[in-house]
């Protein structure tokens, strides 16, 4: 799948809800200011020979319509501000403990977080509705910080592992693809539709019993035409959902066959929707206000409110010889019995990189060449190829298009490597993380040092009150230095949820703690700014979901300078020789914007200021845009054709603020 046309679409198919709902919201304005010019818009004199009108009653009445309409879609998108957990919440979802015991919800967990650090995005909150037995799963949020994923007690009852894996898959193609802020936009504006209908009934209850008679028909009148243009705006309401979720749907479908590598798991999990009793349904009466953030269908409608396509034709895209009519032979699937899916604890730090059989040195090591180099995770076997998650990087020449094209694209690669840092991680450690308060403990080891700053920094920790801080870190810092370098952004990844759910007072002190702790010996080095730069942002668009910027309109050339800087950084971190450093850039330059001429700068002695200003400017960049920006990076890191690990480290921490998450290349 490609992230930036993606991106760039998605940005237009929000435009054109808007608009189709604005043109509903005008039809059901006309349907009640006919009712209202009918019932006392024209009156006759007492004379009872001139007629009377009242353009003024109309403009009324549509503004009443129009304010209703507006204070309902903006009361429910209040009510959504809490993002993906608000959502689950109100779909009656429970939010799963971290020490649940239960071996359902513990092999749900170890999916997601596999799927999670394969994808380059933080851990999501993870929701179960108990209730609900039929096969369905939701992802909803604003973006990746702020996501939650939810399923049913029947999908984790009835689906194998691959399968299960294959669903979260096609869930967090809506989580990267930016399809969970469009879906809870078209949440706010049903629900200011459909209000209309609630009003009008009520409005037909209690008038017959009111006023005079002529009063009493004419508020019966306008009830009926509230009813009438509230179905009106369903009708169109549902019809704008279900063109948006269907070919999106479809999308997402072939975005987990790309991430598994294999058909079996999602299709397997659709053929036993269309087989299980309950199939995808859901029981609770609000289920089809997120039926078009489904897995499968909310229940049975016809194919003109279908959100996904025929489930038949689901599977057919995904496995062509597929037999309807034999699957229908096949007895309905049943419950199955699992065992616990945790892995026995690994010793700390045994983990090894799949690339340390090939270059014979630990994961620590800080260069890994590309000549002579082929990952072992590649079906490919050509000597000089190197494939940095799942993608062919043809030594120099095709590595940037090949890492662009792995933003937001992750592979099967990608998720054995995930599964292999998962399970290579200390029990004790993946268990801290998944408390809030060991979480904020193993955050502060990894900014913790060895050197003088470290009584500093200990006081830095003392200050931020709670129950004895100082003794948690020191409780975990021995399992954290021994984590291998490549397991250190997961890590710190898996620790999100379990900070998300702090007060936002709890999470500025944190991060300026961090902060201040990076700052104590009067630099920063890069490990440390990839450490503190990934939790900032991520943390920081947690406190507030609704405002998490949208894919930005800029054009790289207007930004000429904060590339150029950015890129300077980069270069200078990546060649220990000026020269190189200097040339490394000029490639980056020349990749992202063709016949530039500016001359190379060094970075600032105070490079992570000006590092964190221009990296804000090119956030707010076109998709297109942010694509050359990836490219002309990964130009500079693959100059010298070295890949270095503080370069590839940086380069994911990069796009992650630039909202472009990037799979380990490493």
């Amino acid at each position: 799948m490609d992230f930036f046309a993606q991106q760039a679409r998605m940005r237009g198919t929000s435009r054109r809800l808007v608009f189709l709902f604005v043109l509903a919201i005008v039809g059901i304005v006309f349907v009640v200011d006919a009712v209202v010019w009918f019932a006392w818009g024209h009156q006759r004199t007492p004379d009872g020979a001139q007629v009377q009108s009242s353009v003024g009653l109309l403009v009324m009445s549509s503004a009443a319509v129009l304010a209703v309409i507006a204070g309902a879609t903006l009361f429910r998108m209040a009510s959504l501000r809490g993002g993906g957990s608000a959502v689950a919440l109100q779909m009656g979802a429970k939010q799963i403990p971290p020490d649940t015991n239960d071996p359902d919800l513990r092999r749900l967990r170890n999916v997601i977080e596999e799927v999670a650090i394969a994808a380059g995005v933080p851990m999501p909150d993870i929701f179960i509705m108990e209730e609900e037995m039929g096969i369905n799963a939701f992802a909803a949020g604003y973006a990746p910080t702020d996501a939650a994923v939810c399923v049913t007690r029947g999908a984790l009852a009835m689906l194998t592992r691959d399968e299960l894996q294959g669903v979260i898959a096609h869930e967090f193609s809506h989580v990267i693809n930016g399809d969970m802020r469009l879906n809870i936009k078209l949440m706010g504006l049903l629900f200011g539709i459909l209000v209309l209908t609630i009003i009008g009934r009520q409005v037909l209850w209690w008038g017959p019993g009111a006023g005079r008679k002529r009063d009493n028909n004419g508020i019966v009148l306008v009830g009926l035409a509230l009813v009438v243009a509230g179905w009106i705006g369903y009708f169109f309401a549902r019809l704008i959902q279900a063109a948006v979720a269907r070919s999106r749907e479809s999308l997402a479908d072939a975005s987990a066959v790309q991430f598994t590598r294999q058909t079996t798991g999602i299709a397997g999990a659709l053929k036993k929707i269309a087989r299980a009793e309950e199939g995808s349904r859901l029981q609770r009466a609000n289920a089809q206000e997120v039926a078009h953030m489904l897995f499968g269908e909310a229940g049975r409608f016809n194919s003109l409110f279908a959100t996904h396509p025929p489930i038949y034709d689901r599977i057919r895209a995904l496995e062509p010889g597929f037999d309807a009519q034999a699957l229908e032979r096949e007895p309905p699937p049943e419950p199955l019995y699992r065992q616990a899916d945790e892995p026995p604890p690994a010793p700390a730090g045994s983990h090894r990189s799949p690339w340390d059989a090939v270059t014979g040195q630990g994961g620590s090591g800080p260069v890994v060449p590309i000549p002579g180099i082929t990952d072992p995770r590649s079906p490919l076997n050509i000597p000089g190829v190197m494939i940095a998650a799942g993608a062919g990087l043809a030594s120099q020449a095709g590595a940037p298009a090949a890492v662009a094209a792995q933003v937001g694209s992750a592979d099967a690669s990608d998720l054995q490597r995930a599964e292999e840092i998962r399970k290579g991680l200390p029990q004790d450690l993946r268990q801290a993380v998944r408390n809030s308060e060991k979480a904020q403990a193993v955050l502060l080891a990894m900014a913790l040092g060895n050197g003088p700053q470290r009584e500093a920094q200990l006081k830095i920790i003392d200050s931020i009150g709670g129950q004895e801080p100082r003794a948690e870190v020191l409780a975990v810092e021995s399992m954290v230095r021994a984590l291998d370098p490549s397991q250190r952004l997961p890590i710190a990844s898996l620790a999100f949820p379990a900070l998300r759910r702090w007060s936002n007072r709890a999470i500025t002190v944190l991060i300026n703690a961090l902060n201040q702790m990076v700052r104590a010996d009067g630099q920063v080095d890069l490990d440390e700014y990839c450490l503190v730069k990934l939790v900032t942002v991520q943390l920081s668009e947690a406190l507030n979901p609704r405002n998490i910027p949208l894919p930005g309109t800029g054009k790289l050339a207007a930004a000429r300078g904060s590339f150029a800087l950015v890129s300077a950084v980069v270069a200078q971190f990546g060649n220990d020789d000026p020269l190189a450093a200097r040339k490394a850039w000029q490639a980056g330059m020349s990749e992202a914007l063709a016949g530039d001429t500016s001359a190379y700068a060094p970075p600032p002695d105070d490079w992570q200021g000006a590092l964190d200003a221009a990296l804000a400017e090119l956030d707010r960049l076109a998709p297109m845009s942010k694509e050359l920006v990836v490219r002309g990076l990964t130009s500079v890191v693959m100059a010298d054709g070295t890949l270095r690990r503080v370069e590839a480290e940086l380069l994911r921490v990069i796009c992650a603020t630039l909202h472009c998450p990037l799979p380990a290349l490493v």
